[in-house]
């Protein structure tokens, strides 16, 4: 099949309020799969949270930005226009600071019936914490997963922000849009996504949900097969002090690395699902790996089903022969960042623009409004944008 360029979301046009975490990060998936996205910078160039504004912001790539003084009732009115002429929109503030705006869902949508009006929060619209402030270590920890990452003995350790921010949330917001999207494509009236980080992760809990209710899911921290407390689904340290993981789950995996690590003979590990006996094991398993360095392992393990990979850093994993070969990164503007995921065999996605500064496209996009240059220079010269 002849693959067309630009990704499957090509013709759909997205308003994004400029924001941190989730909310650009499902803008960038959506820009990434070939929808235009249109951020509402601040005037002030600002987006909130501790990154500097650059063009390095992986985020931030693959959108237009205009720069809009959303204090002014001139900036408002603009922000309403350019959302009356977008299939979706996508904002991250606090419940009822778009309200409070003017530009919440009653009155974009009563410009715009078909509008998808995305919503990301950490708490939800609704609800007793919906109020207040919150990151996604938080979110985590009310939705049920943080206490459940980290090894036996230890406290609870976030996975950086991936759960709840972008997993739990921005991601899933994408996905809503999308549904959400489809629904109007087939004759359906715009609607609103109350998207929160602590119910995306809660959903992203549902397999350890369905284990737990059938008694083989443990409560406490780090005992369980998948959360550190089996010898045959961890990291090792290796000679050089690099790691490795192995996942070897399966009974035909898990025979694989014992002929590989040279222990078909030691008949303890023919106590895989033992729990009683994989602190032993691990111990076993920890001083074995540290015989090797990392390539001497991969050299012995890579391309087979242990079930193997070595333990890459972002920069060692951007080298991978196995990345390289599939596109896993792409360079932009001489920048190394993740390619656009997932691929289609119909349609490619276009390696992603470098984030613009805030303003950057503002005569462009008010242009394709209907602005003329006289009134783009007014309104600068007010302040409305920048």
């Amino acid at each position: 099949m002849a693959k067309t360029s630009s990704g499957p979301l090509d013709g759909i046009r997205i308003v994004e309020f400029a924001g941190i975490g989730p909310g650009p990060f499902c803008g960038m998936m959506l820009a990434d799969h070939g929808a235009e996205v249109i951020r509402i910078d601040r005037a002030s160039g600002s987006r909130g949270g501790s990154q500097p504004v650059t063009s390095k912001d992986v985020l931030a790539r693959g959108r237009k930005s205009i720069a809009i003084d959303l204090k002014t009732a001139e900036g408002v009115a603009l922000a309403r226009k350019l959302a009356a002429s977008a299939d979706g929109i996508i904002e991250g503030f606090r419940p009822g600071v778009m309200e409070r705006l003017g530009l919440g869902p009653e009155e974009l949508l009563k410009d715009n019936p078909k509008l998808v009006y995305g919503r990301m929060t950490g708490w939800g619209q609704t609800g007793p914490y919906a109020p207040y402030a919150g990151h996604d270590i938080n979110y985590i920890a009310l939705a049920g997963a943080l206490a459940h990452f980290g090894r036996a003995g230890g406290k609870p350790t976030p996975p950086i922000n991936m759960v709840g921010d972008f997993g739990g949330g921005g991601m899933m917001l994408a996905f809503g849009m999308v549904n959400a999207l489809l629904s109007v494509a087939r004759g359906g009236e715009g609607q609103v996504i109350d998207c929160a980080m602590t119910d995306g992760t809660a959903v992203l809990m549902s397999m350890m949900h369905g284990m737990k209710n059938v008694g083989v899911w443990s409560e406490e921290l780090g005992v369980n097969m998948l959360d550190t407390g089996a010898h045959f689904y961890d990291t090792y340290e290796t000679a050089d002090g690099k790691f490795v993981s192995i996942g070897s789950i399966e009974p035909q995996f898990y025979a694989e690395l014992r002929r590989l690590a040279g222990l078909e003979e030691d008949k303890a590990f023919d106590a895989q699902h033992d729990r009683s006996q994989w602190g032993a094991l691990k111990d076993k398993l920890t001083a074995l790996f540290k015989t090797k360095t990392r390539a001497e392992w991969d050299a012995l393990m890579e391309h087979t089903d242990v079930c193997y990979a070595p333990v890459l850093t972002m920069s060692e994993a951007a080298a991978h022969p196995h990345n390289v070969a599939r596109g896993t990164f792409v360079e932009v503007a001489g920048d190394l960042q993740p390619a656009p995921a997932p691929r289609y065999s119909g349609t490619a996605t276009a390696v992603p623009a470098p984030a613009p500064m805030p303003g950057n496209d503002s005569d462009t996009v008010l242009a394709a409004l209907g602005l003329s240059p006289d009134e783009c220079s007014a309104l600068r010269a007010a302040g409305t944008i920048a």
